[in-house]
């Protein structure tokens, strides 16, 4: 056992293991060892800002990771790195080994945001790929990044466009249009009237536009108009 599986290990909580495993079913359960979030961001951020007492650089190069824990931990000290080129750099080396949907939505470095237009190249190649996990974060780049001050309207289309057997890039394509008709509802409405989405995504991403509470009462019951049945 690692210096770093030890410590996660003395803040292990199995009660948050068990619920863990609950929302992660893709997972084995031997492999979450059940440490909350708030404790594993403090416990990066104490590792990024002593590297060499924790050994950070063998730790990154010590893919994969054997428990859940140690990805969440990869993930946010990715976020924490300030130069762009040494952060894409350590978040290409990891991305083909996040496998489940929670790692996967965690890591959204500064960083990214200051550096849009190259992060948005690498984003358009990721929907394509033929990883689920890289897909979902692709999408999630264009939800967390380019709904605001870099939204275009064609980003809408880019991501309508997708076509998946996968539940958790469905998924993610359907909380993505949730959020774009809560922040660009005068274009996102529109790929929903004209059923640009699978039925599945198009029905859920409705569903969960309803269940938000920044999207209108109004917004909501012209919504449910437009489910398919």
């Amino acid at each position: 056992m690692t210096k770093i599986q030890k410590i996660l290990f003395e803040l292990q909580d199995n009660k948050y293991r068990e619920f863990q495993s609950s929302l992660t079913p893709t997972l084995e359960a031997k492999s979450i060892i059940g440490v909350r979030v708030p404790k594993l961001r403090a416990l990066a951020k104490e590792m990024f800002a002593n590297k060499k007492q924790y050994g950070v650089e063998k730790f990154f190069s010590s893919l994969p990771h054997k428990y859940l824990e140690e990805n969440f931990l990869h993930s946010f000290m990715i976020e924490q790195i300030k130069d762009y080129d040494e952060c894409i750099e350590r978040f290409l080396e990891f991305l083909p080994f996040i496998d489940n949907w929670a790692v996967c939505d965690t890591c959204h470095p500064k960083v990214f945001r200051k550096n849009s237009a190259k992060v948005l190249l690498l984003a358009r190649e990721w929907i394509r790929s033929e990883s689920t996990y890289t897909v979902r974060y692709g999408i999630d780049v264009f939800m967390t990044y380019f709904l605001d001050e870099n939204f275009l309207p064609e980003h809408l289309e880019t991501i309508a466009s997708i076509r998946s057997g996968e539940y958790y890039v469905n998924m993610m394509q359907a909380w993505y249009f949730a959020t774009a008709l809560a922040k660009q509802w005068d274009d996102a409405v529109k790929i929903i009237e004209d059923k640009k989405l699978s039925p599945w995504v198009h029905n859920k991403s409705i569903q969960k536009a309803k269940e938000s509470f920044r999207v209108t009462q109004e917004h909501k019951d012209y919504l449910v108009k437009l489910r398919i049945k």
